[in-house]
């Protein structure tokens, strides 16, 4: 499609628009689980990209992983959202998680099908869909182990 470029930047950007409203404890308490699981998606789609699961025929830029915009967008901002909202409550989480993936399995990937951003090649959408279920149980478990974490630490540190 003619305005790829401009519909890729646009889903990078307007996210981003969104971020005032997070109050700053909130970002900063889950910042670590948002930017774990994008580092972790990093990875998946180098490997990915050599297993031909997906298949971006759009390129941000030479060398740069075609998923960039997903994971800096919608992703990472999204992930403070829905923690913000779920975060404790692990049956709301799992329940919002499968909604938005579900959304974006079924709906956005024919979107992006449609604008010549990526289509799936040896991974179904069921498959997906599991594969976001279970990145969504990581995330918010490398957030459970980091809260306990920084707790301890927090706890065990001298007061000032």
């Amino acid at each position: 499609m003619r305005h790829t470029r401009l519909y890729i930047t646009l889903m990078t950007i307007l996210p981003w628009l969104s971020l005032p409203l997070l109050n700053k404890k909130t970002v900063k308490r889950f910042l670590p689980g948002s930017l774990f699981m994008c580092l972790y998606l990093l990875t998946e789609g180098s490997l990915a990209q050599k297993k031909k699961w997906w298949w971006f025929p759009f390129s941000v830029k030479p060398n740069v992983l075609a998923e960039l915009p997903l994971i800096i967008g919608p992703f990472f901002i999204g992930s403070l959202w829905v923690f913000k909202y779920t975060f404790g409550k692990f049956n709301l989480y799992i329940f919002i998680n499968i909604i938005i993936d579900s959304i974006f399995t079924y709906l956005a990937i024919s979107l992006f099908k449609k604008i010549g951003y990526v289509s799936l090649v040896r991974l179904s959408r069921i498959q997906l869909s599991l594969l976001f279920l279970v990145k969504s149980i990581l995330m918010y478990g490398f957030q459970v182990l980091y809260e306990k974490l920084f707790n301890r630490n927090q706890l065990n540190s001298p007061s000032e």
